[in-house]
């Protein structure tokens, strides 16, 4: 595990290099960056990227998760989760934003818990009285 300071803001960002592997409860401040393999549990106050050659097989708790590599586990981002192109993702997402690239593989549940569509032209009561749409109906 290699911290690098970064020139920036002055936080440290951690990597986990591609011939790394790391068995436990990771817990960092600042950005994390994972080429190699964790293994356990994530905790980061900041973003965790997940490279093309990383493997994680962990719960993952962070403000933002950008995944280029392989999870096998759950996401708890308050921010964000990102899945780029070639990514594959086994577990449950639970964040406010969800960004899916076409050749990304998501198996699994996402809730975006207290994020409400805003149809602005209805009032608040009215958009929560408005039925759900039945795909169904649409083919008939």
């Amino acid at each position: 595990m290699k911290k690098l300071l970064s020139e920036t803001d002055g936080t440290m960002n951690t990597i986990i290099g591609k011939d790394t592997v790391i068995t436990g409860t990771i817990d960092v401040k600042g950005g994390l960056r994972v080429d190699g393999t964790a293994k356990g549990k994530v905790i980061c106050d900041d973003s965790i990227t997940i490279g093309s050659t990383g493997v994680v097989e962990s719960e993952i708790e962070a403000s933002t998760v950008i995944i280029a590599g392989r999870l096998v586990g759950n996401i708890a981002a308050a921010e964000k989760v990102e899945l780029q192109a070639k990514c594959e993702v086994d577990g449950d997402i639970h964040t406010k934003s969800l960004v899916i690239e076409q050749g990304a593989v998501f198996c699994g549940a996402c809730n975006m818990k207290g994020s409400q569509p805003d149809l602005g032209f209805l009032s608040r009561e009215r958009q929560e009285t408005v039925p759900a749409m039945d795909h169904d109906d649409e083919n008939n």
